[in-house]
Formats: structure tokens, C-alpha cells, sequence
């Protein structure tokens, strides 16, 4: 199949699962996100990624899920991080409807 610049096919992986035991600190998500230290603390400064509230100078897992999410999309979708953050957002909304949606279909 030919590729022109108008038709491209863009494989988009949205789910993600990252665990490391006591969390990460900010050098360790920016590697496991593969971005800059230096865009990690953008991001941080502008919300979209927020360390865990219990020590504050840590990021759980979900949030290490989040970025990655975020970056995969920024990289895949040439969006921005910003732009990114707000369809990782709508995703994790739509997720949790659908869960919600499943359980209130078994209790019938």
C-alpha cells in the first residue's frame, strides 16, 4: 500500500501499565516516559502531571501510566503535550464510564 502525505495509518497504543515499588521520582518517570527531566518539570508546572499527593516528591504508577500515554500520543498524533493531556483525560473518562456502565448491566 502506498502512503501519501494525506493517507497515512497511525497505530495508537492508549493503554499502558507501568509499576515500580515506592513510585518514581522525577528522573526516573522522565525515563520511563522518555522525555527531558526538563519537560517533565514543564509539565508538572503547568498541572498535567501532578506527583503523588502522600509525598509529594513522587509519582505513582498511574501517573507514570498517564505520561506515557500522553507521549505515545504527542509522538503518534503530532499533537501537542497539552493536547494530549486532554484526550488522555477524555479516555480515562470514558473508561471509567464504561465500567461504570458494565457494573450497573450486571446488576440487572
Amino acid at each position: 500500500m502506498t502512503h501519501t502525505p494525506e493517507s497515512r495509518t497511525i497505530d495508537v497504543v492508549v493503554r499502558t501499565t507501568i509499576y515500580r515499588e515506592g513510585g518514581f521520582t522525577v528522573e526516573e518517570l522522565a525515563d520511563a516516559a522518555s522525555v527531558s527531566a526538563p519537560t517533565l518539570q514543564r509539565l508538572i508546572r503547568l498541572g498535567l502531571i501532578e506527583p503523588d499527593t502522600a509525598t509529594a516528591d513522587r509519582f505513582t504508577p498511574a501517573t507514570a501510566a498517564r505520561l506515557v500515554r500522553m507521549v505515545r500520543l504527542h509522538r503518534q498524533l503530532q499533537v501537542g503535550l497539552s493536547g494530549a493531556a486532554v484526550i488522555v483525560d477524555l479516555l480515562e473518562r470514558l473508561e471509567r464510564m464504561e465500567a461504570e456502565l458494565d457494573r450497573l448491566r450486571s446488576e440487572r
